[in-house]
């Protein structure tokens, strides 16, 4: 599997509702697991209460990926490939949403 990088602008209106499309996205990756891998999210305040979230998944393709979006009813703006990885310090503490 390869890495990948999607991007998600504005996705949700409230945190609430984030929360409620990881847990639809974590079922949904569960049954996808051969294929799809997600690794981690970083939310974005994109302002008025809304969020987009900036995601690293592990899968065998970018088809894949739309292919668990579609079945979690997510949306995906963008799936960039990750073409290498440089650590300069681990991540801070995780914030809360």
């Amino acid at each position: 599997m390869d890495l990948y990088v999607i991007l998600r602008r504005s996705g949700w209106a409230s945190a609430a509702a984030l929360e409620e499309a990881a847990a639809r996205s974590t079922r949904v990756g569960e049954d996808m697991s051969d294929d799809v891998r997600w690794i981690r999210s970083y939310v974005l305040d994109e302002g008025a209460g809304t969020v987009g979230t900036v995601c690293l998944y592990e899968a065998s393709s970018p088809e894949a990926i739309r292919r668990h979006a579609e079945l979690a009813d997510l949306p995906v703006d963008e799936i960039i490939p990750v073409a290498s990885t440089l650590i300069v310090r681990p991540d801070p503490a995780a914030a809360t949403v």
